[in-house]
């Protein structure tokens, strides 16, 4: 006979089966997420209250309790504060979803939700000038079969704008070359967004399908871009692949290479070329994908250059000449020059 679970193992499921997976639609990348942190969660209450899995309730939660493990991710853990806010995210929208189910314990449910996110100073957006675009996608050999893969890797990256999960993700019936050419790539929440391709990714694109066609596979659902052994690259293989490239072009020009720079960083430099060729940020907002345009300004607050010329014309625009008014005032240029005489 099994063991009835605890009613924190039977919430937990639901979380899990109903509400991230079929409510929410929850990405899978976005469900480890939040099975990692509830696994420190089990790790931090055996590790450092005794509480062995089996044993925990919901009335095992407190706030302080919360409070205790947060601070047991940074000290103990070394996490970012970063890190810590997006593990407290996990832990709130669980008891979310359960206060209305336990109404003794709204109390200490309501203490957790409001546990605030902690403040930290946001690092720079890291993303590269046009010149650091065009040095880092001379650096793959075009020679080899893998150094053309990279190319193409790396430059639709750029080209799209896409998340590193979006890329990897994308299989050969994702892409559409006739034109108006596009790939699909299926971003957060489960949402499928076409992304037009330039002409000259269109090209590379074609010559790479054609180089690595198998005629035993159903094209449709193999995946773009794949390692040595035909499966598909994950996010770690990308993350290895632009460092690679990276280092090679930091060694000719560290000034356009910053030190750290991710996969992450080239959709980052995507959106502030667009942006500072005069794109609106709305487009920017659906091409990128994103949910709200207040994530987008992100990148109108990073140029500084941006928010100089801004500056600048509102100035031309507004402040009057203070030279022509005074010069064209002849009764205060003489009070001024009589108080000159005064002295």
């Amino acid at each position: 006979m099994s063991k009835k679970p605890s009613d924190f193992a039977a919430s937990l499921r639901d979380f899990f089966n109903h509400y991230l997976s079929e409510t929410y639609r929850a990405s899978g990348n976005t469900i480890s997420s939040y099975s990692y942190t509830f696994t420190l969660l089990f790790r931090f209450l055996q590790e450092e209250k005794g509480i062995p899995p089996q044993k925990v309730t919901i009335s095992t939660f407190d706030r302080q309790l919360i409070l205790e493990f947060l601070q047991w991710l940074e000290e103990k853990r070394g996490n970012s504060i970063a890190t810590r806010n997006q593990r407290l995210g996990c832990i709130h929208s669980y008891f979310k979803f359960i206060q209305t189910s336990y109404p003794p314990l709204i109390v200490e449910i309501q203490g957790i939700l409001n546990i605030h996110m902690k403040k930290y100073p946001k690092s720079t957006l890291n993303y590269l000038s046009h010149d650091g675009i065009k040095l880092l996608l001379e650096k793959p050999d075009l020679s080899s079969k893998q150094g053309r893969r990279d190319l193409l890797l790396l430059t639709l990256l750029y080209d799209t704008g896409a998340r590193v999960s979006e890329i990897i993700n994308i299989t050969k019936g994702d892409l559409f070359l006739q034109n108006p050419a596009s790939v699909r790539v299926l971003g957060k929440g489960s949402k499928f967004r076409q992304i037009p391709l330039m002409p000259q990714t269109i090209s590379m694109l074609k010559h790479y399908l054609a180089e690595n066609r198998q005629s035993n596979m159903d094209e449709s659902t193999q995946y773009l871009f794949v390692n040595p052994s035909g499966q598909k690259l994950t996010r770690g293989g990308v993350a290895y692949i632009l460092q690679k490239y990276c280092s090679l072009a930091r060694a000719d020009s560290p000034r356009l290479i910053p030190e750290k720079f991710s996969p992450h960083c080239l959709r980052h430099s995507k959106a502030m070329h667009l942006l500072q060729s005069g794109v609106n940020l709305i487009y920017i907002r659906d091409f990128l994908g994103h949910t709200d345009v207040v994530t987008t300004e992100v990148y109108a607050k990073a140029d500084p250059e941006m928010k100089r010329n801004a500056l600048e014309k509102a100035y031309q625009e507004i402040a009057p000449d203070p030279r022509g008014d005074w010069q064209a005032d002849i009764e205060l240029m003489g009070w001024l020059k009589s108080l000159n005489k005064a002295k």
